[in-house]
């Protein structure tokens, strides 16, 4: 057994929740991305386009993060290419956020009266242009409440990523519970630097959800 002082224990767990928020900020900034295009492709009169993006959709809300962590992993070394976890967990999150993002978005876009599309036709603006001047400003302002709410997910979504080997977080608890024999208060100081950066945000989810929602009233 190692002796490790409480400060010793904060200060590794510190040190692997840098890589948590960075798994988390590709995670979102990338899956954001993706979602966005996927959005445009849905909402796009391509032949096919919806179809294979609700095939997409319902692929990754339909299996359990860990097995598409495992997916990641396992399955790109089939081709011969050398996986790092690392680099299996952000491809596995980022898509698995970008199949979230793109619904919550979907159902933001959706919530537009018809009507505002129908203006924006009468002005002779093409599909680009509609979306982009008339309805995604006004859908961007019904996005931001769940899609930040939705970053508290992915933050405790990264704690999955543990078991292919990517060192963050909880895999550093478990890690410092198995040399010090405490696991009690080693997962009590894992659980509150989660909560720790998952209270911020939602804060901030509500404030900006009570911000919005108060404007439109």
């Amino acid at each position: 057994m190692v002796d490790f002082s409480l400060w010793d224990i904060l200060r590794n767990l510190l040190m692997a929740a840098r890589w948590t928020v960075s798994l988390s900020l590709i995670a979102f900034i990338g899956g954001g991305l993706v979602g966005l295009l996927l959005l445009v492709l849905r909402l796009s009169k391509l032949r096919g386009a919806q179809r294979v993006v609700s095939v997409y959709v319902q692929v990754f809300q339909g299996t359990p993060l860990l097995m598409q962590l495992f997916l990641a992993y396992f399955g790109i070394a089939l081709f011969g290419i050398k996986t790092s976890p690392w680099t299996a967990a952000a491809l596995a999150l980022t898509l698995y956020t970008s199949a979230y993002l793109t619904e919550i978005w979907r159902g933001c876009v959706a919530s537009i009266p018809k009507g505002q599309w129908e203006a924006a036709q009468s002005l002779a603006l093409n599909f680009g242009e509609q979306l982009r001047h008339v309805v995604l400003p006004q859908a961007l302002r019904i996005a931001v409440p769940p899609t930040v709410g939705f970053l508290v997910q992915v933050i405790k979504g990264t704690a999955l990523a543990s078991v292919i080997g990517f060192v963050e977080l909880t895999k550093a608890g478990s890690m410092i519970s198995n040399a010090t024999y405490k696991p009690f208060l080693v997962y009590a100081c894992v659980a509150l630097l989660y909560f720790v950066l998952c209270f911020p945000v939602s804060l901030v989810a509500q404030s900006l959800e009570r911000k919005l929602h108060g404007n439109r009233r």
